[in-house]
């Protein structure tokens, strides 16, 4: 009898808190309102990122064969596809140690000499003739390797989906603003937007954007002659979202 009576006024109070609760008055309530829209759109651009390297003990013979292969595979790729824009980047020599050996106790160790030197460039191919890629790509492999692959979406079809994501945004946050306005107990029409601010520029949101780290390349030798398999690809689409806050005043 005792625990089902403390239940009963358990209830009362919460059937209580409840009442007061829906009863707070919301006249001139100022509510901030997070809202989000996407569009997805299939990628229709990539970023190939080509690289040589070459090691020797000569550290003039190794630059010599890695500036030789990068001329040769630039042609290729201007051959197989004239419509891609190449950038080179990243041109390195460093110099490769022997591996450290325990000395006995009481040696001096010497000053380490290089063994040979690394040597090596990377070449960036934008294009949008994604049909054409396997075949590109395949063919420089015959004298460069291929370090990585990002695809995306060219700036113009970027433009093109802004008045998209716009619409959806504020879609979403009108339909979050009704939500909040019946959750109160008020019409939508009470509610007036005192100000949005589309992208979080106020710092309402935190956005959170992670880059790919670039990937290391390793050391491949490849004969100028030798043919390799076209490779299959995957574009796959890209989602572009927008985010917006909205101050809503209820009169």
């Amino acid at each position: 009898m005792t625990v089902m009576k403390s239940v009963l006024v358990a209830a009362a109070a919460t059937v209580a808190l409840s009442a007061q609760a829906q009863s707070l008055p919301t006249s001139g309530t100022l509510v901030v309102v997070p809202a989000f829209g996407e569009v997805k759109h299939v990628n229709d651009q990539v970023v190939a990122t080509l690289a040589v390297e070459e090691q020797d003990k000569d550290k003039a013979a190794a630059a010599s064969r890695v500036n030789q292969k990068m001329n040769k595979g630039i042609a290729i790729v201007k051959q197989a596809d004239p419509s891609a824009a190449l950038k080179s980047y990243g041109y390195y020599t460093y110099p490769v140690y022997p591996e450290e050996r325990p000395l006995p106790a009481g040696a001096v160790a010497k000053p380490r000499l290089p063994t040979a030197w690394r040597v090596g460039q990377y070449l960036e191919v934008t294009t949008a003739n994604l049909a054409s890629l396997p075949k590109t790509v395949s063919a420089a492999q015959g004298v460069l390797t291929l370090n990585g692959l990002n695809f995306g979406l060219k700036p113009e079809t970027i433009r093109l989906l802004d008045d998209q994501r716009i619409a959806a945004t504020y879609k979403n946050l009108n339909e979050r603003v009704a939500a909040i306005a019946k959750a109160m107990g008020r019409n939508v029409s009470d509610a007036v937007l005192d100000t949005v601010d589309f992208e979080g520029s106020g710092n309402y949101v935190t956005e959170n954007r992670s880059a790919a780290a670039p990937m290391m390349m390793r050391s491949a030798k490849m004969s100028e002659d030798s043919a390799v398999a076209e490779p299959s690809f995957e574009p796959g689409e890209t989602t572009l979202d927008m985010r917006v806050v909205g101050k809503v005043k209820f009169k």
